[in-house]
């Protein structure tokens, strides 16, 4: 559930976006307070850490503008309300999720919100990615384990477990040995990065191998690898003589 405040000097308006909220968002929003001055909206922000603020652009003699240069950095989301849509410029500059004329239309409000949904689940992902790449900086030993974000969690898995990592320009497919694959959005460079000490070597450009898991190779040009779940991955020509190199040293 989403905390969410409303900060408007004009209490009919908190009734009628309070009213909408709760009649067309109550499954993702949780209503938790009104504020209707920029000095105990202030107030409010710093006690409640809301998730969202719908802030009006109007208060009184201030702005909102006022009050987030006031607040300096916050880490909650914010959707401007207002009667005038030349602010609207303005309030993307404060990095608005959204900019909603009133009186509030209940299908601008549904976007909005949906927009909201899609910020918190990115930066949900980020924190998990964090916690992915500090697992496998810190991994020691046969007990080595990573991380993988799902959408009900984290997925924690043996680096031994992944047989390859295929890229996908910014995401990268984690193949596992029981035949499941995970998609993530972290670039198979940084992959690299932290499995190369880990016997896991990069043939082409589109992947990365895991060693242990090769099957046969088959010379050409830069030849190819077979590995153990049946996939055939070509190795490029100029990682071809230090592939080779690493295999023999296997």
């Amino acid at each position: 559930m989403i905390n969410a405040i409303i900060i408007d000097d004009e209490q009919h308006c908190v009734d009628r976006l309070s009213i909408l909220l709760s009649t067309y968002c109550s499954q993702s929003i949780h209503l938790a307070g009104s504020f209707l001055t920029l000095a105990t909206g202030i107030r409010g922000i710093r006690k409640l850490q809301p998730d969202v603020i719908f802030l009006d652009v109007m208060l009184g003699e201030q702005t909102g503008f006022d009050l987030l240069e006031q607040l300096g950095d916050i880490s909650s989301a914010v959707i401007f309300t207002t009667s005038y849509d030349k602010y609207a410029v303005q309030a993307f500059r404060f990095s608005a999720i959204d900019y909603l004329l009133k009186p509030v239309d209940p299908d601008d409000l549904k976007e909005a919100v949906k927009k909201l949904q899609e910020k918190i689940s990115m930066e949900e992902l980020s924190e998990k990615f964090d916690v992915l790449f500090h697992n496998l900086k810190t991994m020691q030993g046969a007990s080595r384990k990573i991380s993988i974000p799902t959408s009900s969690g984290l997925t924690f898995l043996q680096v031994s477990d992944i047989i390859r990592c295929q890229s996908d320009i910014n995401y990268t497919t984690i193949y596992l040995k029981n035949k499941q694959k995970i998609t993530v959005a972290r670039t198979l460079k940084e992959f690299e990065e932290l499995l190369t000490d880990y016997n896991f070597y990069r043939v082409h450009n589109s992947h990365l191998i895991n060693l242990a898991y090769i099957k046969s190779y088959h010379k050409g040009k830069g030849g190819s690898v077979q590995m153990t779940d049946q996939s055939e991955i070509e190795v490029s020509t100029r990682r071809k003589e230090k592939f080779l190199k690493k295999l023999s040293e296997i």
